[in-house]
């Protein structure tokens, strides 16, 4: 398999030009991996090192991976690595961010492509803005399964954030996968907590407590919608209750790191406040799927006053007769 784009064999790089990372996340992305190695290859940005990490897939990923940067002789630093387990998607990417030594670092997905002109773009603005922001993110162009583009993707515009009243507010629609973040972010705050997969509202959040934050309002990323290693086809209620088990550890791993986050910039009482219902909600949900008896799943539905009836029972539902779900998975796949 040959993943080396059509670039030139050196680019003009400008004296005195920052160092840019590039960090590639992969996990059972065989079939979209070596897309996306190229268009990383493909970038027009010197000095750029690119590095990407495979998180311990059990399929033939690291393999391609291996494979198309084997051979590469352009001018950007390449490096390849392979996590020995599964870390999930936020220990692993602050793993990789903590190998950079870029000033910007530019996520990107195994599945996800990034378009030649991206990191030049965004460095470019970047640069032009005397490096205020600590957060530069851009529109993106949807990618369906089979790899035609359609529509672009706006994120909102993060210019107008600049407190915690603005975040909490009217919370901004983004998508990491198009997110550069300054270094110096990254390092001020420290690693995003393990069980996270979408760090994209956390980092925009330090951000805008931090410098600021910027969009970009051109598609610099090819993005498959959901991405193919994300979808889940629930077949049998086990698989719809771990489904829900997963969405909980993020939700609450999200809920600490944001009020682990705004506790350093001085707003935690107001950020356990604004997330008081949902962390409510997650609460409950991992004690009623927690090894209690019924009695005590049952007495926790009566008392847990703070969390809606509705989702009280529906959970309680889920965590004790999972069986009552077997007839809606029937029809589903018959």
């Amino acid at each position: 398999m040959h993943c080396e784009s059509e670039m030139p064999a050196t680019l003009q790089e400008e004296p005195g030009a920052p160092l840019a990372s590039l960090l590639l996340i992969t996990f059972n992305q065989q079939k979209t991996v070596a897309d996306a190695i190229r268009g990383a290859l493909a970038q027009t940005w010197t000095p750029l090192e690119i590095l990407i990490s495979d998180d311990a897939s059990s399929d033939e990923t690291f393999a391609v991976a291996e494979q198309c940067v084997r051979d590469y002789r352009g001018p950007h630093v390449v490096r390849l690595y392979r996590n020995e387990r599964n870390l999930g998607t936020s220990a692993h990417l602050s793993a990789l961010a903590a190998r950079a030594s870029g000033e910007m670092l530019f996520i990107a997905a195994g599945d996800d492509i990034s378009k030649p002109e991206r990191v030049e773009r965004v460095m470019r603005v970047w640069l032009d803005s005397g490096r205020r922001y600590d957060l530069i993110a851009t529109d993106l162009q949807d990618l369906d399964a089979d790899g035609r583009a359609h529509g672009v993707l706006r994120v909102t515009d993060l210019d107008d954030y600049h407190s915690f009243e603005a975040w909490s507010g009217n919370r901004p629609h983004l998508v990491g996968a198009a997110h550069a973040w300054s270094r110096r972010l990254f390092d001020a705050f420290g690693p995003i907590a393990p069980g996270i997969y979408g760090e994209d509202q956390i980092m925009a959040f330090r951000a805008i407590m931090s410098h600021g934050a910027h969009t970009l309002h051109e598609p610099l990323v090819l993005y498959r919608r959901g991405g193919l290693s994300s979808k889940r086809k629930w077949r049998t209620p086990a698989d719809f209750i771990a489904r829900i088990k997963l969405a909980n550890i993020n939700g609450t791993g999200e809920t600490r790191q944001l009020v682990s986050d705004a506790e350093k910039v001085g707003v935690g009482g107001q950020m356990r406040a604004l997330l008081a219902r949902k962390s409510a909600r997650e609460t409950y949900v991992s004690a009623v799927f927690g090894d209690g008896s019924l009695a005590s799943k049952i007495a926790l539905l009566v008392a847990s006053k703070d969390v809606s009836f509705g989702f009280r029972f529906r959970m309680f539902i889920y965590a004790t007769c999972p069986w009552l779900l077997s007839p809606f998975f029937f029809v589903k796949w018959h």
